[in-house]
């Protein structure tokens, strides 16, 4: 009978290979998918953990609001929200409300109008992130709403501050459970934000940062030339020499100098003196008015000016690693091949903008470093990698 099997094989050999190569497929495919619910089931487990926690009978249950961009990852988000970050943020104990976006630019609407939690999630990529904290930080109160903590769960074609938050990872599941189960966690670094103001429109708030210059304009045409695979970057680097030589853009810039960054000292609420304090307190001030400070003369800023020729121009944050020590508050000037770090900036030019990876119209445009604004949940793992990174690069 084993004769006959491989005279069969052998006599057949074309079905025999079309017939291997297909079981081996769907056994790679079927090892994949065992493997990707072994992952859901560990992080269900420990979120299970957190929800077995015990709390006071007066002590209410976590708020976590969740912003949901459907259409992130070419519409796959919601499925892959519900299948990997839901049954986390639910096994937990949580009361979650899931709010999805329909149309480009709702999240910034939303974000207006949403009543305080506990937590804000947002499910996305770097454009819906970008919606969500411009929305956060046009309202009248964001002042006391900046002080929510977020999550971030990546679901997006781009999700570039992922890698400064959570654990990077080839797999797609691991790295959406891993970054929810941050969130359980509960640790967070603070984030600086760029604000970023034209003449007339309201301003535009980023965690990345502002690119322009000829890699942005050749990156946003890449796509065009999906049919020539693995070249294609070569081949959108080579047209766009053809058809524009010398790559060489024209800008002029003014800018600050950067300043002292205080000490990260946690908050603490003042303790409310005795009663006979405060009675003698408002007696003394009854007979002894004070007398009223004059007010501080402020010193104008000083601004340099600067006219670039160059290649790309790209405008910073420092949140590649939010846990290193700086005695500065700043963002970094990227000037192929040169770099500075400026307080706040000015810019003019012409074509387009790479906002978080979102294209906006080139204009002129103020960019002022909002430091420690926001606070995101970071897991702890990555806090160490960042923290050993920083120890290693940082001289003795």
């Amino acid at each position: 009978m084993t004769i006959t099997l491989f005279v069969t094989l052998r006599n057949h050999w074309k079905k025999s290979t079309v017939a291997a190569c297909a079981l081996s497929y769907g056994g790679h495919w079927l090892y994949g998918k065992h493997c990707d619910n072994l992952l859901r089931r560990d992080a269900c487990l420990a979120a299970r953990e957190f929800g077995r926690q015990q709390i006071s009978p007066q002590e209410q249950l976590k708020k976590a609001t969740v912003i949901l961009n459907p259409a992130a990852c070419r519409g796959k988000a919601n499925n892959l929200f519900e299948k990997n970050a839901a049954p986390i943020l639910h096994l937990a104990g949580m009361e979650v409300t899931l709010v999805k976006t329909d149309y480009e630019g709702q999240a910034k609407k939303l974000m207006e109008l949403m009543e305080q939690t506990d937590m804000l999630i947002v499910a996305g990529g770097d454009g819906t992130l970008q919606e969500v904290i411009t929305g956060l930080l046009r309202r009248a109160d964001h002042e006391s709403f900046s002080k929510t903590p977020i999550g971030f769960i990546p679901l997006g074609s781009h999700n570039s501050l992922s890698e400064s938050l959570h654990i990077l990872s080839d797999n797609q599941v691991k790295h959406i459970t891993s970054a929810t189960l941050s969130i359980l966690q509960g640790e967070t670094v603070p984030l600086d934000v760029l604000q970023i103001k034209g003449e007339k429109e309201q301003p535009v708030f980023a965690l990345i940062g502002l690119r322009w210059g000829a890699f942005r304009d050749v990156a946003s045409t890449i796509k065009k030339y999906w049919y020539l695979g693995p070249l294609k970057i070569k081949a959108a680097h080579w047209f766009s020499t053809l058809r524009e030589w010398p790559q060489v853009h024209e800008a002029s810039v003014s800018y600050i100098a950067p300043t002292l960054r205080p000490p990260d000292l946690p908050e603490q609420k003042p303790q409310r003196p005795n009663l006979m304090y405060r009675i003698a307190r408002r007696l003394k001030n009854y007979w002894y008015p004070p007398i009223p400070e004059s007010p501080k003369v402020e010193e104008p800023e000083r601004w340099d000016e600067r006219t670039l020729s160059t290649l790309e121009l790209s405008i910073q944050t420092q949140n590649k690693n939010p846990v290193q020590t700086r005695i500065d508050d700043s963002l970094l000037v990227c000037v192929e091949p040169d770099s500075f770090t400026v307080g706040d900036f000015i810019t003019e030019g012409a074509g387009f903008y790479n906002i978080d990876n979102e294209e906006y119209e080139a204009m002129s445009v103020e960019v002022r470093l909002l430091p420690r604004k926001l606070r995101f949940f970071c897991s702890a793992e990555r806090r160490e990698q960042l923290l050993t990174q920083y120890c290693v690069m940082s001289p003795a």
